[in-house]
């Protein structure tokens, strides 16, 4: 759609930002079956169940039974921030969301995240020695806490030239509409 209409203008470069559903999770999470008993009761598995149905429908085979572990996700996004400095954050936000909701990975364990990575293009061992480290930690949860800090209480979260904002899951027609305010202004 954006190409149709601006065909020579540049692609708009996309950056993912650190954001955690659920900061206070345990760095090596908790029981999945216990997440969504807490946070939506009895009937929780039944939100999934209307995700699962409506990513089927665009080919996104969504495989909620194959999670067992909630992750807190810090060093989920560490490894994205890694995959950004060597021009693959695309490519890791990619293979990270295929692991945990297609394959059920488990995003607290490092090696996961270190072959994770090696599939979206990264060194293994190279990302498993950073993901070992404390390396950019503060920056992550800095940049989590500037994100609440700033209003945004859930994903997605699309923000256009640093001066429009939209909550949640939208059609395209309005995400452009954001896209081309946010140029105007």
């Amino acid at each position: 759609m954006y190409r149709e209409r601006f065909p020579d203008a540049a692609e708009p470069a996309v950056r993912w930002l650190p954001f955690q559903l659920n900061p206070d999770v345990a760095e090596t999470g908790m029981s999945r079956a216990e997440y969504v008993m807490r946070k939506f009761g009895e009937r929780g598995g039944a939100n999934y169940a209307r995700v699962a149905a409506v990513g089927a429908t665009v080919g996104i085979p969504f495989a909620f039974d194959k999670i067992q572990v909630q992750p807190n996700t810090t060093n989920a996004h560490r490894l994205m921030h890694y995959g950004g400095q060597r021009g693959a954050q695309d490519e890791v936000a990619e293979e990270l969301f295929r692991a945990y909701f297609v394959e059920g990975a488990n995003l607290t364990d490092r090696d996961t995240l270190a072959d994770i990575g090696a599939r979206a293009g990264l060194e293994r061992e190279a990302a498993l020695g950073y993901l070992a480290s404390e390396t950019d930690c503060d920056l992550i949860r800095s940049a989590d806490i500037e994100a609440r800090n700033a209003g945004i209480g859930g994903v997605p979260f699309f923000i256009f030239n640093r001066k429009v904002g939209v909550s949640g899951a939208q059609e395209a027609e309005t995400l452009l509409d954001a896209l081309l305010q946010a140029i105007e202004d």
